[in-house]
């Protein structure tokens, strides 16, 4: 049964798509509403591209993309779901907005959504589940195997922090600023098998190691792993889960296309991990990433000096230049150069409205307004 259910199809390698989690907001208050029944119920009545899903509260929605071999067309596939999304809920008085965490909801006042996996996770994790209203975005990249998978994995584990601080939209969360780009990671790491997969690097070894963690009773399926990483067997992809949703579907697109580059710059240099050391620096890094975003200081560990995350990525973007062309997505680096050269990641834009308006009411309305592409 195990290897039935871990068998890896097989896709075609640096495919892309994109998962997207959503806030569900009040017009006049600017806090999170229950809506995603109605809202799902009203969008179901006229056909819309990807998928549209509820996610473990009523105040939080999921978008899916089909698979995208280029940029270009999954950023018009964003666009299109966006258009349809903020169709419906006009007619329902409700907006949309993205971002890691909503700055000032309480987590008490969330309502399960009625679906037996995730009545299982709130039975499960108790109030956990309540404050895992928190919205990542997810991006998969194609594997043409299982092996490959497990060793793309494991390769891209020194890029967590770019991906972590490029994204980071969640500095303000129970109503205080948590000094924090990037507080949805310490929810989500309240989770037993959170963090970094374990070190097997190829098919074998992860069947084998799934087998005895679901012989122990610790999970039972895939989905009960909460890594930053994980192999999907069932689409062919390992899914990247350390990313803020950003606030416009173009940003979630652009990391969608530095993510392909560097899996690409990965894949062409062999993309095997020979040793576990790999992982000395990570949660010191991916710490960094969280609490200091672009301004973090991160720890090569082959040299053992500290680098500047933020030169960091200019000198990868530079890197997968050659990659990005060829894939149809150099138009993505030029934005994330352009971000990083800004210091402009999203919870910098918070951060700057509330320093303007002096409400995070006002902070959650705009971003609303952003993610609608209608201006703020």
């Amino acid at each position: 049964m195990t290897d039935e259910v871990l068998a890896f199809t097989r896709s075609d390698a640096l495919t892309i798509g994109v998962e997207l989690e959503l806030q569900l907001i009040d017009r006049r208050t600017g806090d999170l509403t229950r809506g995603a029944s109605d809202l799902i119920h009203l969008v179901e009545r006229k056909p819309y591209p990807g998928d549209i899903k509820p996610e473990i509260t009523e105040s939080m929605i999921e978008i899916s993309t089909k698979v995208h071999r280029e940029f270009g067309s999954l950023r018009d596939e964003l666009r299109a779901m966006r258009d349809v999304l903020i169709q419906a809920a006009d007619r329902l008085d409700l907006a949309i907005a993205g971002g890691g965490a909503h700055p000032f909801q309480r987590w008490h006042e969330r309502q399960i959504f009625d679906r037996p996996r995730f009545r299982h996770v709130a039975g499960l994790y108790g109030y956990l589940a309540k404050q895992f209203t928190v919205f990542g975005q997810h991006v998969h990249i194609g594997c043409a195997s299982g092996d490959a998978a497990m060793s793309l994995l494991h390769s891209l584990a020194r890029y967590v922090p770019h991906f972590i601080a490029l994204a980071a939209c969640s500095p303000y969360y129970q109503g205080v600023d948590t000094a924090f780009d990037c507080s949805r990671l310490n929810t989500v790491f309240a989770f037993p098998l959170s963090g970094r997969a374990p070190f097997v690097t190829d098919w074998a070894g992860f069947e084998a190691y799934f087998a005895k963690m679901k012989r122990l009773g610790v999970v039972e399926s895939m989905k009960d792993f909460y890594w930053d990483i994980r192999p999907k067997p069932e689409y062919g992809t390992i899914e990247i889960r350390v990313f803020d949703t950003p606030l416009t579907v173009d940003r979630a697109a652009e990391l969608a296309g530095y993510l392909q580059a560097v899996c690409a710059m990965l894949l062409d240099a062999g993309a095997r991990p020979e040793s576990e050391d790999i992982y000395l620096a990570y949660s010191y890094n991916r710490f960094q990433a969280c609490r200091f975003g672009l301004e973090a200081q991160l720890i090569d560990v082959a040299s053992a000096a500290a680098v500047p995350l933020h030169r960091d990525v200019l000198d990868t973007v530079e890197r997968c230049r050659p990659y990005a062309q060829r894939l149809g997505s150099a138009e993505a680096l030029d934005a994330i150069e352009a971000l990083v050269r800004a210091h402009g990641n999203h919870a910098r834009w918070q951060r700057e409205t509330y320093q303007q308006s002096g409400s995070l009411a006002e902070v959650v309305l705009r971003s609303a307004a952003l993610w609608s592409a209608r201006g703020v």
